[in-house]
């Protein structure tokens, strides 16, 4: 097994890490240290990636434990975030049920598309086409995974006013990138609508 793929195996095995460091309370600041483990995690998504292309070392498991690895981190930590109900969303007050709902929807969104994607990915692959992420993919992941980081950082703090304006930046950037999620996610498929037409050229 080459680095990338070692690389990918440990981000993997954080998640669980990450998963029990968020549920145990009794660590101090446990929020913060689970921020700290996704932000790590993450990292290491775009490391692998960057040794697999530049080494020439791209392999097929790769190919199949990147993305893999990548969307369960994502997934979990944003299912983490509607478990925090009663101890995040009271910081935004009269409308906190509203906010939660939007959350919830937002996190719905970002996980329809990724399955979207991922469907058009697993298509093209049939027949031979390659669906190359695009920018706005990118930019989207970055606004993502530090909306996530930002609001865990601050979740052990939300008693303070530094602690709360924290999470209010946090979620702010969740927003935008539930908005590039939506916008690259239609670009992506407008892009490479050709693949759900290959069986009617072959026809």
């Amino acid at each position: 097994m080459n680095l990338p793929n070692k690389i990918t195996l440990t981000r993997i095995f954080m998640i669980p890490i990450f998963v029990a460091v968020f549920f145990v309370t009794a660590i101090p600041y446990n929020y913060l240290i689970s921020a700290i483990i996704f932000m790590l995690a993450a990292f290491t998504d775009a490391l692998d990636g960057h040794i697999a292309r530049s080494r020439g070392l791209v392999t097929n498991l790769g190919k199949f434990l990147d993305p893999i690895a990548d969307k369960v981190l994502v997934s979990t930590a944003m299912i983490l975030l509607l478990c925090m109900q009663s101890t995040l969303f009271p910081i935004f007050g009269a409308a906190a049920d509203g906010i939660y709902v939007a959350t919830a929807v937002c996190v719905c969104v970002i996980m329809a598309r990724e399955l979207i994607i991922s469907a058009f990915r697993q298509i093209a692959a049939t027949t031979g086409l390659v669906m190359a992420a695009d920018k706005l993919g990118k930019y989207k992941t970055v606004f993502q995974d530090a909306s996530i980081a930002v609001i865990l950082g601050g979740a052990n703090f939300v008693w303070s006013l530094a602690g709360q304006i924290v999470c209010y930046v946090g979620f702010g950037l969740f927003a935008i990138a539930t908005l590039l999620t939506v916008i690259s996610g239609v670009a992506y498929v407008v892009k490479n609508k050709s693949v759900l037409k290959t069986d009617e050229r072959k026809a």
